[in-house]
């Protein structure tokens, strides 16, 4: 029988230190898990929900781009009929029954948010036109580069729903984009003597860093943090007539930070009421908020201390 030669004292030490080394190795501690992002589920019910709203938007989208019907009374929601004339204008403005009335409640007036009409609408249309309210709508053109140009046509739009109603003022609800603008026109072109209250949802009153397309399009631009519009609206607004209801998401992906939808000036009469469990589309779409706009727009006078106003609107 032959044995292996004897190991060298050289060998021996490099086997026993690699040994060594390999046992220190299985004793090292586990590495900590590194941090992953967690996705709640409400924040997944959230995005799920705002899939199925860019989709149905995407199919009531052409409907909305045609004027509505006139009417004699409060219209049904829905997309209008087609016609066979096409439309050539870029700025559409529609009215839905507004005969002059001598109902004490304003017309309410309706605008849309960035690459938007007024389709965006059709479930607040409906719960506001079965409490008997007389709504208007304003599409403007995706092209329009100036928020403060987009104020003016607004201005001009309430001044001829005044006369046809004979209405001294109305309400205005705006999403997104719509409500900057309708801002805008009440606190830096005097539309405060002609808008009672103003309703924003997820409008970004103080810029937001989520704009996508901000180096391209300019009233994109203008949304942003720090904008010349931003900073306009910070400056004072002594005497403002309007009073402004906000509601903000707390899961509004487009809205950073999601506060920055809040209306926050010293010199302006807010409610910011914080709605939970759903994104930047579902917004003006969803049943609860339009029950709450409708609220809102039916309780003029509410102030910060009132429980339905301020408080928590939870679409969870």
């Amino acid at each position: 029988m032959k044995f292996p030669p004897p190991l060298s004292p050289l060998t021996c030490f490099t086997h026993l230190t690699h040994l060594t080394h390999l046992s220190r190795l299985t004793r090292l501690p586990a590495l900590p898990r590194l941090p992953g992002p967690r996705l709640s589920s409400a924040l997944l019910g959230a995005t799920a929900l705002e899939l199925f709203v860019l989709t149905g938007r995407l199919i009531v989208y052409p409907f909305g781009l045609t004027p509505e019907r006139d009417g004699t009374g409060p219209a049904e929601a829905g997309p209008p009929a087609a016609t066979d004339t096409p439309t050539t204008t870029t700025t559409t403005t529609a009215t839905t029954a507004l005969p002059v009335t001598a109902a004490t409640t304003p017309p309410v007036v309706l605008l849309h948010g960035f690459i938007d009409n007024r389709s965006a609408f059709l479930v607040l249309r409906r719960a506001l036109t079965r409490h008997g309210r007389r709504l208007a709508s304003l599409n403007y053109s995706p092209l329009t580069r100036d928020v403060r140009a987009a104020a003016e046509l607004l201005g001009r739009h309430v001044e001829e729903i005044c006369a046809r109603t004979g209405h001294d003022r109305v309400d205005v609800v705006g999403h997104s984009l719509g409500g900057l603008i309708a801002r805008y026109y009440v606190q830096r072109l005097g539309g405060d003597r002609r808008v009672r209250t103003l309703v924003t949802l997820g409008t970004p009153h103080g810029g937001t860093a989520v704009a996508p397309g901000a180096g391209v399009h300019p009233i994109v631009r203008q949304m942003r943090g720090g904008s010349s519009v931003i900073e306009e609206l910070r400056g004072p607004a002594p005497g403002c007539r309007t009073r402004f209801v906000s509601f903000w998401s707390d899961l509004d992906q487009v809205m950073v930070p999601v506060e920055t939808a809040c209306v926050d000036h010293p010199d302006l009469d807010a409610v910011n009421v914080r709605v939970t469990g759903i994104g930047h589309l579902a917004l003006p779409v969803h049943p609860t908020v339009a029950a709450a706009v409708r609220e809102a727009l039916e309780a003029p006078e509410a102030r910060e201390d009132d429980a339905t106003a301020a408080g928590v609107t939870s679409v969870a």
